[in-house]
């Protein structure tokens, strides 16, 4: 067996509508990251400067040596930049919510009080503003443990969502595993939140974003101006909200920095955006505890078919029917590439008719000759497959005159007398005449054509079988 472990299926083409409180069409939603007294400093016991997303271009580590630029720029967020974001905000009537590095709150006590009495959401950001991609799991898991402990200390309850940010590829299950986040935020893949299952429990995910973000204003390819930063913003929430007139409701998330967004150039742009939704009707401004609270009482997790994650015999045993007695198509579908893609009909159909496709002729010849006459002595003796008596039946083919079953005894022994193999179509698709008229029209085909007729029936009664077992 082969598993991928993305995610690339989604919620697919028909993601489900969030019912927002008030019936808003959009929700957006405000993040500030704090972070200035977190980042990379040997005060910090870490071996080099911090060089990421400052106001310094080019900036590199200074191993053994403080960097007091960029000591400054950060200072600059703690000092400055927070509380012009936290009058911005106050006087927009907007709780965000904040990413807090554990070690940087518990450095910035009045900020921290600020926070609470204004009731903003404190989310934690993980312990240290540093890179986790090279961590050992268990130095990871107890960096979590730590900064979920100083968290409670620091802020007096303990962080209801996380986001660590410059994350590994453990983080987001190390998160879940803490089982009692009501979120976590490690993700760019969605414009909605969803339930990933993690061992035993169904986690809820809460996408962040890295384009509505100012972290672009210290990126090649970014903002100059807040005016372009407010464009981008306006654009973003513009698509969104349109989206949500047409009846699909989105979440749009906008992230901040301190050192960043804070100066003065810069927060005009928010100040802009911020002033322009404010103009708008059924614009909802959570924080990311409330859209955690909303999606658990509107959108509880639900149990999921995941055929991807069976055993080979649970999977055999659930799905070596939809191709006529031939499991093998199953059992080499098991063998091969799955994830998670693949737990919809038509994920599992692709996953099989490639199979069926890369079978010899001889063998998909015998899948062919699997499936029964249409109204035949193996209908008459009730011993077809539950599945071909259903779908028999959805045609009216067990209702037959004496008129009607005579034309197909003597279509099914002319089309098998010439092509060695039964006449097969998808009679979900069609009603008696249809496939009366299908079957004298294609009775005097070539045999080439026919078995590539027959193989694309096939796949198509597939699909039907599939579609009344999974989404």
């Amino acid at each position: 067996m082969n598993r991928y472990p993305r995610n690339l299926r989604g919620y697919g083409q028909t993601p489900p509508d969030p019912k927002w409180p008030g019936g808003a069409r959009i929700a957006v939603q405000f993040v500030v990251n704090y972070e200035e007294g977190g980042e990379n400093n040997i005060l910090h016991g870490d071996a080099a400067s911090e060089a990421f997303l400052s106001e310094i271009v080019g900036a590199a580590p200074w191993p053994g040596q403080r960097h007091w630029n960029m000591e400054s720029v950060y200072d600059y967020g703690a000092r400055a930049g927070f509380w012009r974001l936290h009058r911005l905000f106050t006087q927009a009537g907007i709780k965000p919510t904040v990413y807090g590095v554990t070690t940087a709150l518990a450095r910035s006590p009045e900020q921290v009080a600020a926070m609470l009495e204004a009731d903003w959401e404190i989310a934690s950001h993980g312990l240290k503003w540093v890179e986790h991609k090279d961590m050992p799991e268990a130095e990871e898991r107890a960096a979590m443990d730590a900064a979920y402990r100083l968290h409670t200390l620091v802020t007096g309850s303990p962080p209801r969502g996380w986001y660590t940010g410059r994350c590994s590829m453990n983080t987001v299950r190390l998160a879940a595993e803490m089982g009692t986040l009501d979120y976590v935020s490690d993700t760019i893949d969605d414009d909605l939140p969803y339930w990933l299952r993690v061992g035993e429990r169904d986690q809820l995910v809460i996408p962040y974003t890295m384009d509505a973000n100012d972290m672009r204003f210290a990126t090649a390819q970014g903002f100059n101006t807040g005016e372009h930063f407010s464009q981008y913003l306006k654009d973003s929430f513009d698509c969104l909200y349109a989206e949500g007139m047409e009846g699909a409701p989105k979440m749009m998330s906008v992230g901040l920095h301190c050192r960043l967004v804070g100066r003065p150039g810069r927060v005009v742009g928010l100040k802009r955006f911020i002033d322009y939704i404010q103009g708008f009707e059924g614009v909802w401004t959570p924080r990311r505890i409330d859209i955690a609270e909303h999606w658990a009482a509107t959108h509880p997790p639900l149990a999921q078919i995941e055929p991807f994650v069976m055993g080979r015999a649970e999977f055999i045993a659930a799905y070596g029917s939809i191709f006529e007695h031939s499991p093998w198509i199953a059992d080499r579908a098991w063998e091969a590439e799955m994830g998670p893609a693949h737990n919809s009909a038509l994920g599992l159909h692709a996953a099989l008719t490639q199979q069926f496709r890369a079978a010899s002729p001889e063998e998909r010849m015998g899948v062919l000759t699997a499936h029964p006459d249409l109204a035949g002595k193996l209908a008459a003796a009730k011993r077809l497959t539950a599945e071909s008596t259903q779908e028999q039946a959805s045609a009216g083919l067990d209702s037959l005159t004496a008129e009607e079953h005579a034309a197909f005894t003597a279509l099914n022994d002319a089309y098998v007398k010439k092509h060695g193999f039964p006449f097969i179509i998808a009679v979900r698709e069609h009603d008696k005449q249809g496939i009366l008229n299908a079957f004298r029209r294609r009775v005097d085909n070539d045999t080439e054509t026919e078995f590539a007729e027959a193989c694309r029936q096939v796949e198509r009664i597939a699909l039907h079988r599939l579609k009344a077992l999974l989404p």
